[in-house]
């Protein structure tokens, strides 16, 4: 089976299209800076053969669906006679009202997504585009969404549930939901393969977005994200974790609640604390240059990491792997130091030339005498978007 994995970012686009149920990459390509005259474009296959284009016009993810498409049927090196080839298409979808798990994405589901657009804007809004694309260019494919909150549907009540009356539990479905789940699942796979089960683990998502998820005997057990993505630990632009009465406070001094959330979830995080950049490769650049502000960021950016790790050890009674992965969690050889420095007391021992020489791949930077084994575990999101989107079953 022919099956291609869309995942739409709030300016990006990335594909895969998969030969199931081998999980054989026939190809892939991102879009980067959608929305704009400045766009790039790659396209690579396992052979070696690439494409990188820069300065395209890409104005809406149409245009980038389109191109892509338009590749995969090339004469000289598509993976595609026609469109009719692809029998399924998934994407890593975010959040539907009342639909939590890996769903066809029927009406109902779409509604769903509309109707959570003020918890997820900047994710539902590229879904649903991309996907009534998807819909109009292969109509005989089944488009299927394996939305972030699936993994996470294990987690016990009495971690899902806020302290608020619990009519707004029964009535809005306001409740701890959970997000990465394509990335957190995708550890737990990856550490069943290696091992033959996850026992308790601790998974790390550090990116531009991050979050940690407790993880026992393959399921969820408690994760940092909430109904929405800005809590937790901060993130690039994003507050994390903060007290709800900031916001009428703010709003009595005079800003506009419009003002305050754009500070919360745009201007805070990592740009709001360092106030040099969103990126952390900058910020880090900045704090080895004497910039205070920049290794307060830093600083508070390990330490939420070392909070959750503590509250899921507890939670879990103990702990046998503590998994690094995404973006920062992959290449921050310098952030994994600093967060595990402050662990060792649980038996999480780094070793520190292992954690510096990361080769790429699985790899496990722990010392040999470690209790605690310490992994660096590429995300691969959308391997894991294609073994749900291939395995699901019409009810």
């Amino acid at each position: 089976m022919k099956l291609l994995v869309c995942n739409a970012g709030s300016t990006s686009l990335k594909f895969k299209l998969f030969e199931m149920p081998k999980e054989q990459v026939l190809a892939e390509g991102k879009v980067e800076r959608v929305g704009t005259d400045r766009a790039i474009y790659h396209f690579s296959k396992p052979s070696g053969f690439r494409i990188f284009r820069e300065n395209l016009s890409i104005p809406t993810y149409t245009e980038g669906i389109q191109l892509f498409l338009d590749e995969l049927l090339s004469k000289e090196h598509g993976e595609l006679s026609t469109l009719g080839e692809l029998e399924r298409v998934g994407f890593k979808t975010v959040l539907s009202k009342g639909h939590y798990g890996i769903h066809e994405l029927t009406p109902e589901v779409l509604q769903g997504m509309e109707d959570y657009m003020v918890v997820a804007p900047a994710h539902n809004r590229p879904y649903l585009e991309a996907i009534r694309q998807f819909q109009k260019l292969t109509p005989d494919a089944m488009l299927v969404g394996a939305f972030e909150t699936a993994f996470h549907q294990t987690i016990p009540m009495e971690r899902k549930i806020y302290g608020i009356p619990y009519e707004w539990y029964e009535k809005y479905g306001i409740e701890r939901l959970g997000y990465h789940g394509a990335s957190h699942s995708y550890v737990a796979e990856t550490l069943a393969d290696l091992y033959g089960s996850t026992g308790k683990a601790i998974s790390c998502h550090l990116g531009g977005s991050g979050s940690l998820c407790a993880i026992d005997d393959g399921k969820s057990v408690d994760t940092s994200f909430g109904i929405s993505l800005q809590v937790g630990i901060i993130q690039s632009n994003r507050c994390g974790d903060i007290d709800p009465f900031i916001v009428p406070f703010l709003q009595k001094e005079g800003m506009s609640l419009d003002d305050v959330l754009d500070g919360l979830t745009r201007h805070g995080g990592l740009l709001g604390i360092s106030g040099v950049s969103n990126d952390l490769r900058d910020v880090e650049e900045a704090a080895h240059a004497g910039n205070e502000r920049a290794q307060l960021a830093i600083d508070i950016f390990c330490n939420g990491i070392v909070r959750y790790i503590g509250s899921y050890y507890a939670e879990l009674g103990g702990l046998d792997h503590l998994v690094f992965t995404a973006g920062i969690g992959e290449h921050g050889a310098s952030i994994r130091e600093k967060v595990c420095g402050q662990l060792e007391h649980m038996g999480i021992l780094l070793d520190p030339e292992k954690n510096r020489n990361c080769p790429g791949g699985n790899a496990l930077i722990s010392r040999d005498e470690s209790p605690v084994k310490i992994h660096v575990i590429p995300a691969n999101e959308e391997l894991g978007v294609a073994r749900k989107t291939y395995g699901y079953q019409r009810a």
